[in-house]
């Protein structure tokens, strides 16, 4: 595609999704904050819900683009590219385990993580669209699926999507032992799993097929048509729920569906405003989110760190962390406890989106 048909509301929803990870990861008390920006219990789909597949949907589509540079095709050149940025990404999100526990015991050190899983779908992905035809991958997709379906049913417990009764854990645990998995859940559990990261990679082949169709179809044809394609994704989740109920923690394949349908149908939506009505001038916020979307992402990981483990400020009656005390003696007295949350984690996007406009008018593009 070239830059003149390029479509910009790609970079507006990649950058739409990293401003939602911000906001949705850094309220300034997990105990004040609306339920939309809460993830589901359990079994649901909450707004929050649809961050991650979201992301992982457009890094799909892009990946569609990105590889005509290789002719489409799994040569030397692609499957260097594609292993070194898979173990980088990868490294990346240990690294953030870890910070800023360099010179402490790893006994507890998480292995898995949101760009773990990041790397892993892109790494798989990758592999699969430059090594299959259109068609093919449609059968791949469908048959990952159906298979993580009959893994989870046959080898689960009596509740096999339930938090105690799916084989997930069970695998994580095998693999990394207990102390190296997310314990958020109240149990050994990781959300982030090895097995329900199968699923994601469907996530993104869907987001490479809408690409694919993006490149195809007429442009003025092109948001009805994926507003079509996307209804019939979300009513087939929607329907798929009722037996395989739609959950982002083990990452089933309604939740797949249903996400992949609204993220299709967002995009359709984002491409008539932006590419084809050409109403513009709102997007260069979440444009510059766009351009350095992982990296801003990893940085503000690390903000968050160094608050919490590495600033602590003595308030008189106790000793507070640096996230504590920006919130509680900032924010609080600002807005009260609910909004003051709230407004912590505008902040934050603000605070990171200033850094990316920096980069984006130096014209650096960190490519991770």
């Amino acid at each position: 595609m070239s830059k003149s048909q390029r479509y910009l509301a790609l970079d507006v929803l990649r950058g739409i999704t990293i401003a939602g990870m911000i906001l949705v990861n850094t309220p300034g008390s997990w105990s004040y904050v609306y339920p939309p920006l809460l993830h589901s219990e359990w079994h649901g789909c909450t707004p929050t819900d649809l961050v991650f597949p979201f992301f992982l949907f457009v890094m799909g589509v892009s990946m569609f683009f990105s590889f005509t540079k290789y002719g489409s095709e799994l040569n030397k050149q692609s499957v260097f590219k594609i292993v070194k940025r898979t173990i980088l990404i990868f490294a990346i999100g240990l690294f953030l385990n870890s910070f800023p526990q360099w010179s402490q015991d790893f006994s507890h050190l998480r292995i898995l993580g949101v760009l773990q899983r990041i790397a892993i779908v892109y790494g798989v992905s990758a592999l699969l669209v430059l090594s299959f035809k259109y068609r093919t991958i449609q059968y791949i997709g469908g048959g990952i699926l159906l298979a993580y379906w009959a893994i989870l049913y046959f080898f689960g417990g009596a509740d096999p999507y339930s938090l105690d009764g799916n084989v997930v854990t069970g695998i994580d645990k095998w693999l990394f032992g207990e102390q190296h998995i997310y314990h958020g859940f109240g149990i050994a559990f990781d959300p982030e799993g090895l097995l329900s990261t199968l699923p994601a990679v469907v996530t993104t082949l869907i987001g490479y097929l809408v690409g694919r169709s993006i490149k195809t179809i007429e442009k003025v044809k092109l948001p009805l048509h994926l507003l079509i394609v996307g209804a019939i994704l979300t009513a087939a989740g929607w329907l798929w729920d009722f037996v395989w109920p739609i959950n982002k923690p083990i990452w089933t394949g309604s939740y797949v569906i249903y996400t992949a349908g609204l993220g299709t149908m967002f995009l359709a939506v984002l491409i008539w405003i932006i590419d084809i009505k050409e109403y513009k001038k709102w997007t260069s916020f979440f444009v510059v989110f766009g351009m350095n979307p992982l990296f801003i992402y990893a940085l503000s990981g690390i903000w968050v760190r160094i608050l919490y483990k590495m600033i602590h400020i003595n308030s008189g009656e106790d000793v507070l962390n640096g996230y504590q005390a920006l919130y509680q003696k900032v924010f609080v007295p600002l807005a009260g406890n609910m909004n003051g949350s709230l407004l912590f984690g505008i902040a934050h996007i603000i605070f990171f989106w200033f850094i990316g406009w920096i980069l984006y008018k130096r014209k650096i593009f960190i490519k991770v």
